[in-house]
């Protein structure tokens, strides 16, 4: 075999490479945010969609753009985010989470520099060459994640602001902003219409739950390193069972939406799915045994499926009404 076909950019080992690259990338970016980022996209317009029937018909390519813009900016700004995170967690990841690239060695520090960097300069870029509001949530929530995370602020030593930082974020700003941004696009009023409400709120207290949950499968790395968090402070099963009740809450409160006709949904689809979602919750938490790390891991991931499945649900029910 000849020199030039060994050094190919098309060899197998040169593709094995590229594929090795792009997984770890992968796992730096956190998948399960990335899902939860880009359905949040896809719900808020699903729903902008559905309170200006008319818009409906004026769906187009056109009015696509300011989707794919916000998809954009927002998954630059949840790798710029959770890559922050990553530069500045390296030595506690590898004894909570061992499988990331930073932590694992896949990816070098000036690597991780690099991306982090990039994500978070196309972030602001695309946002403020798509919309006003776009640009006002992605520059807000990158401020927060970098009071998050980067000393020495470094908010995630405080379990409170630790909670506050992520729900803040996941249910506020990202709901709130995203429904603005999508109302001005489609020139519809920047009034927030009940129905965003609800699912701000519910989002909001949701999210409190998963930021309180995702402390358990790592109470050893943040022992050890000094991260105060409410795990350690109370102890893995009654973080556990707060967080149990807090969705438990969401799920009753969103019932009562649709028994009230509170806003403007599909009231019988509302109830049953989360009628369903909620036994399904309780069911599963049943199964999970809390001195198995990898059993904590999936039902944190669990919770992560129902938050998905709001950005789905709701909007449906939205268009349903």
């Amino acid at each position: 075999m000849s020199q030039s076909s060994q050094n190919s950019p098309l060899s197998g080992k040169s593709v094995q490479s590229y594929f090795q690259w792009l997984y770890a990338f992968w796992k730096f970016s956190r998948p399960h945010t990335i899902i939860g980022t880009s359905l949040s996209v896809l719900g808020l317009y699903l729903i902008a969609i559905a309170i200006s029937r008319d818009a409906i018909h004026r769906v187009s390519t056109y009015s696509l753009l300011p989707v794919f813009g916000a998809w954009i900016g927002c998954l630059c700004g949840n790798v710029y985010i959770v890559g922050l995170n990553q530069l500045e967690d390296v030595e506690i990841d590898k004894i909570n989470k061992p499988h990331l690239p930073l932590a694992s060695g896949e990816f070098s520090q000036q690597t991780g520099q690099l991306i982090v960097a990039l994500t978070g300069i196309l972030a602001l870029v695309v946002a403020w060459l798509t919309g006003p509001f776009l640009l006002g949530m992605v520059a807000i929530s990158l401020a927060i994640g970098t009071a998050y995370s980067l000393p020495p602020i470094r908010l995630k030593q405080f379990p409170v602001w630790a909670a506050l930082c992520i729900f803040s974020v996941r249910g506020t700003i990202v709901n709130l902003g995203l429904y603005l941004h999508y109302s001005w696009a489609l020139q519809q009023s920047q009034t927030i219409p009940p129905v965003v409400w609800v699912l701000t709120l519910f989002i909001l207290v949701f999210t409190f739950a998963i930021a309180i949950f995702k402390d358990i499968p790592d109470m050893e790395g943040d022992r050890l390193y000094n991260i105060t968090t409410f795990t350690i402070k109370l102890g893995p099963q009654a973080v556990f069972n707060l967080s149990l009740w807090v969705i438990t809450t969401c799920y009753l409160g969103i019932i009562l939406v649709g028994v009230l006709h509170v806003a403007s949904v599909n009231a019988i689809f509302l109830v049953v799915t989360h009628l369903g979602l909620l036994t399904w919750l309780w069911l599963r938490s049943l199964t999970v045994d809390l001195q198995d790390k990898s059993a904590i891991a999936q039902f944190y991931q669990f919770i992560w499926k129902l938050f998905f499945m709001e950005y789905l649900i709701f909007p449906i029910a939205c268009l349903l009404a």
